[in-house]
């Protein structure tokens, strides 16, 4: 029984020594290669956390979490997505015979960037916000508000409501609005580079070359 327990005591310390190692190996800075105009990369840090960075002209996106080695890929995990990209501020009443939809955000450049689709007894309707952050649809009576930032065009935001009575309702971007989140996110590791899809840029496989 003696001898179990230091062959297991043997057997554990060489197994966190060779994952250690491994993981030592991989951890860098991981750059996409061959997307013009787009500067985005992964770094692995040796304490197994994982910084993701995208930028595409204005726009700049960020992720974080958590990253580990099963069967030779790298696979990321983040914190879960908190399942909406905006907040519902507040909702009334006002005597107009259509529906108001108002964003409300600092930077109004934001603006024209967001799209909402609205689901009424007489079909769904989609329409932009305007320069000021408005959005006027037609008739009153509205079950159902699907908000998208055309720049993160991974996530719809959806409101079910409650008192279709209203028809003026405010919304805010929530502060994660531009964050990226990863579930079992699958690289694959080949001899010194990164293979797999990007998160962001649909289901083609890239290289990410480390630095």
């Amino acid at each position: 029984m003696k001898a179990y327990s230091i062959l297991t005591l043997v057997f554990f310390i060489s197994f966190n020594k060779m994952n250690a190692q491994t993981t030592n190996n991989i951890a860098g800075t991981y750059y996409l290669h061959g997307v013009m105009e787009t500067g985005s990369g992964i770094k692995l840090n040796e304490d197994s956390s994982f910084e993701f960075f995208y930028s595409y002209g204005a726009l700049d996106r960020y992720g974080s979490g958590k990253w580990s080695i099963q069967n030779n890929s790298v696979v990321l995990n983040s914190r879960p997505y908190p399942g909406s990209d905006f907040k519902m501020l507040a909702s009334g009443t006002d005597n107009n015979k259509f529906t108001t939809i108002k964003i409300e955000e600092k930077n109004p450049a934001f603006f024209t960037f967001v799209y909402c689709m609205v689901r009424t007894k007489n079909g769904d309707t989609l329409l932009c916000s305007d320069s000021h952050g408005y959005i006027k649809v037609p008739g009153k009576t509205i079950d159902t508000i699907h908000l998208l930032f055309k720049l993160c065009p991974e996530k719809v935001s959806t409101f079910t409501l409650d008192i279709t009575k209203h028809n003026v309702f405010t919304f805010g971007f929530e502060p994660w609005i531009v964050e990226v989140f990863f579930k079992d996110f699958n690289l694959q590791f080949v001899t010194d580079h990164l293979e797999g899809k990007h998160p962001l840029l649909g289901e083609k496989v890239y290289q990410y070359l480390r630095e």
